[in-house]
C-alpha cells in the first residue's frame, strides 16, 4: 500500500527463501527505500507459507542481505515488525537461529544508512529485535512489544496462563507503556481499534512517518546520526524511579 515501482529481494544467499520475511525495494513517495518486513500471512495456507510470520534464521540473513544491499547504494532502510517471535523449531536451531538474530544485531547497529523500525502488530521476543534496531523506532498505537506472551509468562510465573492480564500489566508491553520508559521514540496513531479498518490510513500512517524521521536523519551527519543511534542504544535498560 505504501511501495511503488517495488520490485522483491529472495532468499539469503546460503540456505533458503524464507517467506515470513519480505524484503522490496522501491518507492516511497519519491524516496527510493528498501522495505523489510515479517508477514504473518491471511488463510490458512499463505499462514502455513509464512510460517505464522516467525522466521527462520535464514529469513534474518535475507534481511541483513537486503539491508547491506541497501547500505551498499546509499538507500534508507524501514523496518516493519510484525512476529510472535523466531522460529524455535529443531531445523531453525540446527542453522543457528541465534546467531542468525545476534549477528543482525551487530550489524544493523553499524548500518551506514538511515533506518527507520516500526512495530505495526505483534513484537516478540528476539523475533522483533532482529529487525528492531535503528536510528528510529516507533510502535502504532495499537501494537504490542514483549520478550514473551502474557499467557507465557503468566504459565511461567504463577503456573497459570489465565493470569494473561496481569502479566500484561507486569510487563508493560503496550505502545504507551513503551514510550513512558523511553524504550521507542515515538507512537503512531492509526485508525480506532486497529490498522484493519482502515488500511490506507493506517499504511498513509507510517509513510508519513518515514518520510519525516527520513528528512530529519539526512540532516544529520554520518556521524552525529552513529553517535546519536549508538547513545540509544546503550542507555536502554538505565531508568530512574
Amino acid at each position: 500500500l505504501i511501495m511503488r515501482d517495488k520490485y522483491e529481494i529472495h532468499g539469503d544467499r546460503h540456505f533458503r527463501d524464507d517467506a515470513a520475511i519480505l524484503c522490496y525495494i522501491g518507492y516511497i513517495g519519491g524516496e527510493k527505500v528498501m522495505v523489510i518486513g515479517e508477514q504473518k500471512g491471511r488463510g490458512t495456507k499463505n499462514k502455513i507459507k509464512r510460517n505464522f510470520g516467525m522466521p527462520h534464521p535464514e529469513g534474518y540473513r535475507k534481511a541483513l542481505r537486503a539491508a547491506k544491499m541497501a547500505e551498499k547504494f546509499g538507500i534508507p532502510v524501514l523496518m516493519l515488525v510484525d512476529t510472535p517471535g523466531a522460529y524455535p523449531g529443531i531445523g531453525a536451531e540446527e542453522r543457528n537461529q541465534s546467531e542468525a538474530i545476534a549477528r543482525n544485531l551487530i550489524e544493523l547497529a553499524e548500518l551506514n544508512t538511515p533506518t527507520v523500525s516500526i512495530v505495526i502488530g505483534e513484537g516478540g521476543s528476539g523475533g522483533a529485535l532482529a529487525i528492531g534496531v535503528a536510528d528510529r523506532f516507533a510502535m502504532m498505537r495499537y501494537s504490542v512489544f514483549s520478550v514473551i506472551s502474557p499467557e507465557g509468562c503468566s504459565a511461567i510465573l504463577w503456573n497459570d496462563p489465565k493470569k494473561a492480564e496481569a502479566a500484561t500489566n507486569a510487563m508493560k508491553i503496550t505502545s504507551a507503556d513503551l514510550k513512558e520508559l523511553d524504550l521507542i521514540h515515538d507512537i503512531i496513531d492509526e485508525p480506532l481499534i486497529g490498522a484493519h479498518r482502515d488500511k490506507d490510513a493506517a499504511a498513509a500512517a507510517i509513510a508519513d512517518y518515514f518520510l519525516d524521521n527520513l528528512a530529519i536523519l539526512r540532516n544529520m551527519s554520518d556521524e552525529e546520526r552513529m553517535e546519536e543511534r549508538y547513545n540509544r542504544l546503550t542507555s536502554m535498560g538505565a531508568y530512574s524511579e
